[in-house]
């Protein structure tokens, strides 16, 4: 008696014959080397034209619905599944004799449905194409059990959520004893697979069997999204309330409390017994003391993740941590940035050494250069002579990396060093080089850039040191070469050659070497669109502080008065045509100020004038306090070519900008600009595009330097053209070569 073989051993049974239909199915010409009843060559047929719609031609990568692969070995093996054993199943099913017309017939239209299903469904990227050796294996299987009269439910428990529904769809029709409990099974998988769509299903299935497990899960996993709904007044938020599970017990308390938002950076705590609601409740009103209690929750934090610990709602607690250190904190000492230090820092006076630090490392993109250098001498000044190491330790090393470059960039990572002994500085930068693969991915590249932005400042103040992170790169490089780790060596390439490029008389071509587009010019064409026009948006912002519309002001007097410059306006904004040369049109939002966001309102009558012209800008200037800059990027287009941030040049903002304008060159200031740097600047780059000439940032930044002495030479320094934003190159460069492998 016949009976359907494993799909090993019909591979092996079946070589003679399955080269030669793979190769037709390939080319999508059905022609099977074995005799087919004339009344099942449709199904035959039918299903050599699902598998022909995977493939290009013989020994293609797989297109059309299956997307390529980066990995050759998965996509063979796609390829010998979809093909290979599926004509060896489909051989098997009309060569065995047992098998009635009607089951051979049920068969092989499930075969044509699998492909069908498989191929819609790699196409829409929601299977992945390495599932089909899985898929395939397990049709095999499920058949088995079909012929014995059996339910699939076994076959699609074992099987991926996507291998499990396709196996469903395949045995539906006529339908499987097992459908109904293969149904149940994948609703759970469903589930499992997007926990976030969980309460959104249960919602509307309150009922469901596996409500309580999948609660509990979801609270873990997403402690505010349970929280929101148990805040709700339906069955579902009235059964969380009386859930059992202990987490769950935690965030029904919390969504029946008014603060119950202000306990999240604590839900881990409270879990786990180490905090309660009281305490919580105790601070909550005090912006200082709350504070310090989230600050003393994530040094707990950290230290349990050293461990491989991983604690709830981690996010939420450095979220509410940024938002404290800079509306309570920060946004003071910048404001009284004119006042004596007593008064302007008199705010953080009673913090200590770990609650300043966490000032600086959150406050990055906001905190001037006066207030970092307070706050840098206060940590100093509180450490009372401990080895400044210690403090590093004490911090669990959280956020080391930006706290170096942070001092690299402000000129007091030498203080840093020389108040620890020279072996433990010596290790602290070794530590600062090493490691870099173990968190730098596509999604996080938060400590590489750091890097790379840190080396940039010590090149220019400390050659010893910067010679020694060059040769940390080049260790750290072979050593992820010796352990295999392609990511390691990526990033090691890339941090080397960065800084081998610092040093411009090794004429490092950046471009050529990291594959990304130039980094010392902007051609001309780049910029101008299809008429011939360059476009240039620039963001302002009405201010209690006057600090908007003094800069609008400063910026207009280089247009006013000009006759290379014509300038019409309208309540919401201004516009900016040259005169001669090359079209350069300027459009500015006025920056209105009152209590209904006027400015926010002129931007956006800007923004749909533009978009009604199709005008699409592609530099874009941001003007004002750091506090606005989210609003501008906000705003920002893909057509952007050059983005000029100011002091908003923190690794946030920069990832923000490539990832809307991979291409996108960057000017930002180690601290806030200044009329005195800015006009220049402008001046330089708008005499570039009238003449139809490219940026050259290099020959242009020589220029700019000869035209400050004294205090405005420092502002200068402080400003970092796109070549020497050593960051923003290696998010170009990381991205970029990781989507070339």
């Amino acid at each position: 008696m016949n009976k359907l073989l494993p799909i090993s051993a019909l591979v092996i049974a079946s070589l003679g014959t399955i080269a030669q239909t793979s190769a037709n199915a390939y080319q999508g010409l059905p022609n099977p080397s074995y005799p087919v009843e004339r009344s099942r060559v449709i199904f035959h047929e039918n299903l050599d034209k699902e598998q022909a719609k995977l493939f290009q031609q013989p020994g293609s990568y797989i297109k059309g619905y299956i997307p390529v692969t980066k990995d050759e070995t998965i996509n063979t093996a796609v390829r010998f599944a979809m093909m290979d054993q599926i004509d060896a199943l489909q051989k098997s099913v009309e060569l065995d004799s047992v098998l009635k017309d009607n089951e051979k017939i049920k068969y092989l239209k499930g075969l044509e449905i699998m492909a069908r299903n498989f191929g819609s469904g790699a196409r829409a990227r929601q299977i992945q194409p390495a599932l089909a050796p899985e898929m395939v294996e397990n049709f095999g299987l499920a058949v088995a059990l079909d012929r014995k009269m059996k339910g699939i439910d076994p076959i699609v428990a074992q099987s991926h959520y996507w291998v499990g529904k396709i196996l469903v769809d395949c045995f539906s029709y006529p339908e499987n004893s097992g459908i109904k409990a293969s149904k149940d099974i994948l609703q759970l998988k469903y589930l499992q697979l997007y926990p976030e769509r969980t309460m959104t299903f249960l919602k509307t299935n309150f009922s469901y069997p596996k409500r309580d497990s999948l609660i509990a899960a979801e609270a873990k996993r997403d402690p505010r999204k349970v929280y929101d709904y148990a805040a709700s007044n339906d069955a579902l938020a009235r059964y969380i309330r009386i859930h059992p599970d202990p987490v769950v017990k935690v965030i029904a308390e919390m969504a029946s409390s008014r603060s119950g938002q202000l306990y999240f950076p604590f839900i881990d705590e409270i879990y786990r017994g180490k905090l309660s609601f009281e305490d919580v409740d105790k601070v909550k009103d005090n912006d200082l003391e709350y504070y310090r209690l989230m600050v003393k929750t994530r040094l707990s934090h950290t230290e349990r993740m050293l461990q491989k610990d991983t604690p709830m709602e981690r996010k939420a607690l450095i979220e509410r941590m940024d938002n404290k250190a800079r509306q309570y904190f920060i946004s003071k000492i910048n404001g009284l940035h004119n006042a004596q230090d007593p008064v302007r820092f008199k705010v953080v006076e009673p913090l200590s050494p770990q609650e300043l630090y966490y000032l600086c490392v959150l406050g990055e993109d906001e905190i001037y250069t006066s207030s970092y250098r307070g706050v840098f001498k206060r940590i100093i000044t509180k450490l009372k002579g401990t080895p400044t190491d210690s403090l590093f330790m004490s911090m669990n090393f959280d956020y080391f990396r930006k706290f170096i470059k942070m001092a690299a960039a402000y000129n007091e990572l030498d203080t840093l060093l020389k108040l620890m002994p020279d072996s433990n500085a010596t290790v602290l930068m070794k530590s600062f080089m090493f490691g870099l693969e173990k968190n730098t991915t596509l999604q996080s590249v938060e400590d590489a850039v750091d890097v790379a932005d840190a080396y940039s400042s010590i090149f220019e103040k400390n050659k010893v040191l910067a010679a020694n992170m060059l040769e940390e790169a080049r260790l750290n490089y072979e050593r992820n070469v010796q352990n295999g780790d392609l990511n390691g060596q990526k990033i090691y390439q890339i941090e080397k050659t960065l800084f081998e490029s610092a040093d411009t008389t090794a004429k490092v071509d950046l471009a050529k070497s990291l594959g990304i587009p130039p980094v010392y010019t902007v051609p001309f064409e780049r910029l101008a669109d299809s008429a011939g026009r360059v476009i240039q948006q620039v963001f302002f912002y009405g201010d209690d502080d006057k600090d908007g519309q003094n800069s609008y002001a400063n910026f207009m007097t280089l247009f006013k008065g000009k006759a290379d410059w014509a300038i019409t306006e309208n309540k919401d904004f201004v516009t900016i045509k040259s005169t001669k040369g090359k079209p350069v049109w300027i459009f500015a939002n006025k920056p209105l100020y009152g209590l209904d966001d006027p400015d926010a309102k002129a931007q956006a009558k800007l923004a749909e004038y533009l978009d009604q012209q199709n005008l699409a800008p592609t530099i874009y200037i941001h003007r004002g306090h750091s506090y606005h800059v989210k609003s501008s990027l906000n705003q920002i287009t893909p057509s952007a070519r050059i983005v000029v941030l100011g002091s908003c040049g923190g690794y946030n903002n920069l990832n923000d900008v490539l990832t809307i304008s991979p291409d996108a060159h960057i000017i930002s200031s180690k601290q806030i600009g200044t009329r005195a740097v800015n006009e220049p600047i402008l001046n330089s780059i708008n005499a570039s595009l009238r003449n139809g000439a490219p940026i050259e940032w290099m020959p242009m930044w020589a220029e700019l330097a000869k035209m400050f002495t004294g205090e405005a030479k420092e502002r200068f320094d402080d400003y970092i053209p796109p070549y020497k934003n050593l960051g923003a190159i290696f998010i170009k460069a990381y991205r970029g070569v990781d989507e070339e492998e």
